[in-house]
């Protein structure tokens, strides 16, 4: 693995060397190291691109580090990666994707995640984007996430696009059985002419099943950001969903929160708030020191924790 391998590697999932546990480490579309242990296994797909992580019952305290790089211009592929968490198991699964692209040729990567949680496990899912590179090629990325949570099972996501993707189409679906419950942060930054959808569903199948899903995001230069989050519950449940974006020089933001009740029990919020960045946090950052533009740069980023 080059310089430039290791350095999206650490970009996208804050690796300096191969992790402790199971990984599967994909690169410019092939399995570059695998490990598997006797908690985890991860199996070659055989009919399509992909792999299957096999969680045993009763795994706990233990990680999957699943990353993805491309380093090559002109590169595209989709990749599907099931994962199948036993019962009683408490997990941290660490994806992403990292793409440089310094060539003409767009490179893509498009990837199906899709995970069936047993009852009572705990799954956490941290899944980070990035792109960079002085080519002319573009930097795609389209992830879908489909979650199936069984009975009293937990699963919070955290997902983000941290900078440099041209073009992203993010899609998340999810469906929740008694007393399952989900939280969803989801994180987007666009600058210049990107563009960025994210379609986030829920269904809320089972008595006692809830949801808190929060977006925020941050549009820059000319580019563009539509969220939508949907939350249908169709039992004795409770639903959160929230959209927050800070919208910066002509930058365009639509949020849209859609909630359906089916069920009289259903208790369905949602919030939605577009704003700039307040004067008053500018101005009290810059009297400790800090110019406009760095004060600019603080407020993003915590914005996007």
């Amino acid at each position: 693995m080059d310089e430039m391998q290791k350095h999206l590697l650490k970009e996208v999932a804050a690796l300096d060397a191969l992790p402790v546990g199971a990984y599967n480490i994909r690169s410019n579309g092939k399995s570059a190291a695998r490990n598997t242990t006797a908690e985890i296994d991860i199996v070659t797909k055989e009919d399509k691109q992909g792999i299957d992580v096999i969680i045993k019952p009763g795994t706990k305290n233990k990680s999957v580090h699943i990353p993805v790089i491309i380093s090559q211009t002109g590169l595209k592929e989709l990749v599907y990666n099931d994962f199948f968490v036993g019962e009683d198991c408490d997990v941290t699964i660490i994806a992403g994707c990292g793409i440089s692209n310094c060539g003409g040729e767009d490179s893509e990567h498009d990837g199906v995640h899709s995970f069936f949680v047993k009852k009572n496990s705990r799954v956490k899912y941290i899944e980070k984007h990035y792109g960079e590179g002085t080519g002319r090629g573009k930097r795609l990325m389209n992830p879908s996430t489909v979650v199936e949570l069984g009975e009293n099972s937990t699963m919070e996501m955290e997902t983000s696009q941290i900078g440099g993707i041209d073009d992203t189409v993010r899609i998340t679906r999810a469906k929740l059985e008694e007393n399952a419950s989900l939280i969803v942060h989801d994180k987007i930054l666009t600058e210049g002419d990107q563009k960025a959808k994210a379609e986030l569903a829920v269904q809320l199948n089972g008595d006692g099943s809830t949801c808190d899903m929060i977006s925020r995001g941050v549009a820059r230069g000319q580019s563009r950001q539509e969220v939508v989050i949907s939350i249908d519950g169709n039992a004795a449940c409770s639903g959160h969903a929230e959209c927050d974006s800070i919208i910066m020089e002509k930058g365009v933001i639509v949020a849209t929160p859609r909630l359906t009740a089916t069920n009289v029990d259903a208790a369905l919020i949602h919030e939605a708030a577009i704003g700039k960045i307040a004067g008053e946090q500018l101005t009290k950052l810059m009297t400790m020191g800090l110019d406009e533009k760095e004060a600019e740069e603080m407020i993003i980023r915590g914005f996007l924790q």
